[in-house]
């Protein structure tokens, strides 16, 4: 019973947080049609709550977590344990590989400017960030699609 609840949890967690880069990547055309100012001002506004202290901040790591712990309490099941250590894997790359690779540097930019100060590079700092969001969509599109196989397959042993 504790393995299904927490299961069912894990996999809740990383829809939860696959839902957050999909809407990065339904913005993704209509952003890259902005001038700076505006590209800037939704940089400031409309993410806040993806960032920590806030829900995004909060969900992305509970769900690597959650995934490492299912990890564990799958071992004995081997393809369900490893298919559970490719979603973690996955969700590690996202966070914190490619975050602090590509979106982390183009957020400080962000946020140490204002929508009237874009500065000169902020169109390469925007390639960044789109793209380092583009590749999270896919690790964590993996991540889910790996954890609901684990799950499909368990289902068809019992």
């Amino acid at each position: 019973m504790l393995l299904r609840l927490w299961r069912s949890m894990t996999i809740l967690l990383v829809a939860l947080l696959q839902g957050l880069a999909f809407a990065h990547l339904l913005e993704r055309p209509a952003k890259l049609q902005y001038d700076g100012a505006l590209y800037l001002t939704l940089q400031k506004t409309l993410y806040v709550q993806w960032g920590p202290p806030n829900v995004g901040g909060i969900l992305e790591p509970a769900a690597i977590v959650a995934t490492l712990i299912l990890a564990f309490l799958l071992r004995k099941d081997r393809q369900a344990f490893w298919l559970t250590v490719a979603a973690g894997i996955a969700l590690l790359l996202a966070f914190p590989v490619i975050f602090f690779w590509l979106v982390a540097p183009a957020n400080e930019v962000f946020l140490a400017t204002t929508p009237d100060s874009a500065p000169a590079n902020w169109m390469e700092m925007r390639a960044r960030w789109e793209l380092g969001h583009a590749i999270r969509f896919v690790l964590q599109f993996f991540a889910l699609g790996t954890l609901l196989l684990s799950l499909i397959l368990n289902g068809r042993k019992g």
